[in-house]
């Protein structure tokens, strides 16, 4: 309580302190005013002393008693009625500027803010980081500079790094992991996503040599496939990196996230994209008939089967599996708007608070779809 009121005279103090010119600049004119007017006063009685004197012509006696009269009226009080209300009306505005902002940050404050909660310093939050990212790395990275040979530590540190974009911490720390625990599928391919961040999304003969060492760990690891395509994407090979993706896209389940920008690349480097299977799996029959269909038949099956789905789900929304497949069936199609729609009534049917509303708001992140509007 007694900050707060520290607090409270302090303000009060700094109000003061810049209000005070404020308030007394209408005086000050004044003063000036006057001081002005009795100088020309003295100019005038001065002036008729000359002209008694012989000093000056009646002619220039009269031009200059013409000028001072004028300069005298422009400050005296009939002429400038109109400026000192437009200044007197500029400083109380001023005045409610200053007063009424400290007053809103703090009635925003006492809504908005835990005024209750004492303070702590930086220990105390260490200690107890919460969700709190910036103090989570803090406490990891006050970990390892006591242990720098906790590998574990630079194993979860380092993917932290790479997903704030503290590259070339990331890419330290997968080094050290993998020095340290050896290398694994998940390090080698976050070793080689932060070299590829380093070099603009290149993908490098040192990029290159970390993806093949993570293939012989995992033959089907699709991330590393993918960027070895890309390699020779980049290289001018489009028939290998086309033949690369057409591998990937065969190899990948119907739903999988990453299948529309593999089918992107197969169109840029010549080939015919791979076709989704539809989702809640399609019978014997489906499979039969969609042999013999044209590439524009078999889509339209396809987006059938899909908008049947959506049906099913608008009259029993109550179907959380169900969701999570049409959510993934429009991305595969590349319907981001359908599929943005798609989540807004599944998180209607299973909120966000809930275990089901997590899963498919990470859902929606992990297929690129946006959240902002489905969450409102």
């Amino acid at each position: 309580m007694l900050f707060w009121i520290l607090v409270a005279v302090l303000t009060a103090v700094v109000a003061a302190v810049l209000l005070y010119p404020l308030l007394r600049g209408a005086k000050a004119a004044e003063n000036i005013r006057a001081g002005e007017a009795a100088v020309y006063r003295d100019q005038l009685r001065e002036l008729d002393r000359d002209l008694n004197g012989g000093l000056i012509t009646p002619e220039e006696a009269d031009y200059a008693r013409a000028e001072i009269g004028r300069r005298l009226i422009a400050v005296s009080a009939g002429g400038p009625e109109e400026p000192p209300k437009l200044a007197r009306h500029h400083r109380f505005t001023e005045a409610f500027v200053l007063l009424a902002l400290p007053l809103l940050g703090l009635c925003l404050y006492l809504t908005t803010g835990r005024p209750d909660l004492p303070s702590q310093p930086l220990e105390a939050r260490l200690e107890n980081p919460g969700n709190d990212m910036a103090v989570l790395i803090a406490k990891a990275e006050r970990h390892l500079v006591e242990k720098p040979d906790d590998g574990k530590g630079w194993d979860v540190l380092a993917p932290i790094y790479l997903r704030t974009m503290r590259v070339n911490d990331a890419q330290l720390a997968y080094r050290n992991a993998i020095r340290l625990l050896g290398p694994s599928p998940a390090r080698l391919d976050g070793l080689a996503e932060t070299l590829m961040a380093v070099s603009d999304g290149v993908v490098t003969e040192e990029t290159r040599q970390v993806l093949e060492q993570s293939l012989t760990l995992e033959p089907d690891n699709p991330r590393a496939r993918f960027y070895i395509a890309l390699s020779m994407e980049q290289a001018g090979r489009p028939d290998e990196a086309r033949q690369a993706f057409e591998a990937l896209a065969k190899q990948s389940p119907a739903d999988a996230p990453w299948l529309p920008l593999v089918n992107e690349h197969i169109a840029r480097n010549g080939g015919e994209a791979a076709q989704p299977a539809a989702p809640g799996g399609p019978t014997s029959e489906d499979v039969a008939a969609a042999e013999n269909m044209s590439a524009g038949d078999r889509q339209q099956m396809i987006r059938g089967m899909v908008e049947s789905l959506d049906a099913k789900l608008s009259a029993d929304p109550n179907n959380f599996e169900g969701w999570v497949r049409l959510v993934r069936s429009y991305a595969v199609l590349n319907d981001k708007d359908r599929a943005a729609g798609a989540l807004k009534r599944g998180l209607a049917a299973f909120p966000p608070p809930g275990e089901q509303g997590r899963q498919l708001l990470a859902l929606a992140r992990e297929l690129g779809i946006s959240t902002e509007e489905a969450t409102q």
